[in-house]
C-alpha cells in the first residue's frame, strides 16, 4: 500500500511518499516560495541523492500538479502511475473542538474544518488547499486529515480553559488547543515502546522543540495538559514568538508603538523569541556559536529558552503528581547536547539522574539518563509523516 502525505503551508507544501508494507519512504521532498518569485522543489530519493528544481509555483494546485509529475518523472519518479497511490494523508493544523482524531475527508468534514479557520487563518486555508488540489487532480482518492490539535482534546476543563468570561469561549470557541499533537503522540507512544514500558500508569513530559516548540504532559497515554494555547504563540519562548507574556505587556506595547492587533500579532509571532532578544538569531546552533563568542544578548536568551523549558517540566511533573519520563524530541530537542544538558541540570529533586556522555548523541533514539536514575531521559526523532501515513492506511 502506497501513501502520499502532504503537509501545505501558506506558501509551502511538504510531502513524502510511503510504501506502507515495508513503512519506507520512497520519496520526499517539498515545494517552497508557492505563490512568491523564485519558487522550487526539492526533491530526497530513497538512496539520499537530493535535487533542487527550479518551477514556477503560482498557487497550490500548479504546486500538487508539479509533485505528482515528479512521482512518476521517467528519471527521477518512483511511481509509474498516479494510480498505484491508494490514499492522501494531510496534516490538519486546527481542527477545534470538532476533531479529536483523524478523519476521511468527506465534503461534509470539510465543511466543518472551514469552520475553525478563524482560529488558525494562516494555516486551515492553505492545508484545504491541499485538499482541494488532490481532489481536482485525482478525484474519487481517499484524502484523510491527522490533525495537530486532536491529541489535546483529551485535556479535562481546567487545564483548557482561560479564565476570561465564559461567554467568549461558548460564542467563539477561545480556549486551550495545544498543537504539534501528532508528534507528542508519536514520540510518547514510541519511548514507551523503546522503554519497554506500558502507557498505562506512566507519567511522561513531551518536549517537542525546535524553531516552534511545546510541551505535552502525558499521563496513562492521554494528554493532560500542553503549553501552546489557543494558536501556537503561547507557551515556550520560540525562534521568533514571544510565548508566554503578560496580557497586560501586550496592550501595554500596542499604545506606545501605536500598533492594530494585526500589527501586534506580527511582532509576537515573528519578530520576538530568540529572534527578538537577539537581533534576528532564530536558529539556536547560530545563538549557542554566539555565546560562545561573548555575545551577552545570545546567552540570554539560551538562558531564557532553558529556563522555560525545565519551568513547564516541573509544572507538568506537579500536574500529574510525578515523572517517569522525559522526551526531547523535534530539531532543538534530537540534535542540541547544551540544551537537553542545561535542562536536566539541577533536577535530581525529580528523581533525574543525568549522564553527559550518554547525552553525547544527534538525532537517534537513545537513553541520557544515568543507568540508575528514576527518571527517564530519552531522545526520540519524532516522525509525524509516518503517523499521519498511518493513521490514513488504518482508516481505509
Amino acid at each position: 500500500m502506497k501513501i502520499l502525505v502532504l503537509n501545505c503551508g501558506s506558501s509551502s507544501i511538504k510531502y513524502a511518499l510511503y510504501d506502507m508494507d515495508t513503512k519506507t519512504v520512497m520519496t520526499s521532498g517539498g515545494a517552497e516560495r508557492v505563490g512568491l518569485e523564485g519558487s522550487f522543489v526539492k526533491v530526497k530519493l530513497a538512496n539520499g541523492e537530493k535535487k533542487q528544481i527550479m518551477h514556477d509555483i503560482p498557487e497550490h494546485t500548479e504546486g500538487v500538479k508539479f509533485i505528482f509529475s515528479l512521482l512518476t518523472d521517467p528519471k527521477i519518479g518512483v511511481i509509474k502511475d498516479l494510480k498505484e497511490i491508494d490514499a492522501v494523508g494531510h496534516r490538519m493544523v486546527h481542527g477545534g473542538e470538532k476533531f479529536n482524531k483523524s478523519v476521511v475527508l468527506t465534503d461534509e468534514v470539510l465543511k466543518v474544518f472551514e469552520e475553525c479557520s478563524d482560529l488558525a487563518p494562516l494555516h486551515n486555508p492553505a492545508n484545504l488547499k491541499g485538499v482541494n488540489a488532490v481532489k481536482e487532480l485525482l478525484p474519487g482518492l481517499t484524502q484523510v486529515g491527522v490533525f495537530d490539535t486532536a491529541f489535546h482534546q483529551t485535556m479535562p476543563p481546567k487545564a483548557y480553559m482561560y479564565a476570561i468570561p465564559y461567554e467568549l469561549y461558548e460564542k467563539y470557541g477561545i480556549r486551550r488547543y495545544g498543537f504539534h499533537g501528532t508528534s507528542h503522540r508519536y514520540v510518547s507512544a514510541r519511548a514507551c515502546e523503546f522503554l519497554g514500558i506500558k502507557a498505562e500508569g506512566t507519567k511522561m513530559v513531551t518536549c517537542h522543540v525546535g524553531n516552534g516548540g511545546s510541551i505535552c504532559a502525558v499521563k496513562d497515554g492521554k494528554c493532560i495538559d500542553t503549553s501552546m494555547g489557543l494558536t501556537p504563540l503561547e507557551g515556550l519562548m520560540m525562534g521568533t514568538r514571544a510565548g508566554d507574556i503578560d496580557g497586560g505587556a501586550v496592550t501595554f506595547i500596542e499604545k506606545k508603538l501605536g500598533l492594530d492587533a494585526d500589527g501586534m500579532s506580527n511582532l509576537l509571532n515573528k519578530k520576538s523569541g530568540v529572534a527578538g532578544l537577539t537581533g534576528g538569531k532564530s536558529d539556536m546552533r547560530d545563538v549557542e556559536a554566539a555565546a560562545k563568542e561573548g555575545d551577552d544578548r545570545a546567552r540570554l536568551a539560551q538562558d531564557m529558552y532553558f529556563y522555560r523549558i525545565k519551568k513547564y517540566i516541573g509544572a507538568y511533573a506537579a500536574a500529574m503528581g510525578g515523572l517517569d519520563v522525559i522526551v526531547f524530541t523535534a530539531g532543538v530537542g534530537e540534535n542540541q547536547i547544551g540544551m537537553r544538558s542545561e535542562v536536566c541540570k539541577d533536577m535530581e529533586f525529580l528523581g533525574v539522574l543525568f549522564d553527559e556522555e550518554k547525552n553525547k548523541v544527534r538525532g537517534e533514539e537513545a537513553v541520557i539518563s544515568a543507568d540508575d536514575s528514576r527518571v527517564k531521559v530519552v531522545v526520540i526523532p519524532t516522525d509525524e509523516e509516518l503517523m499521519i501515513a498511518t493513521d490514513t492506511m488504518n482508516l481505509l
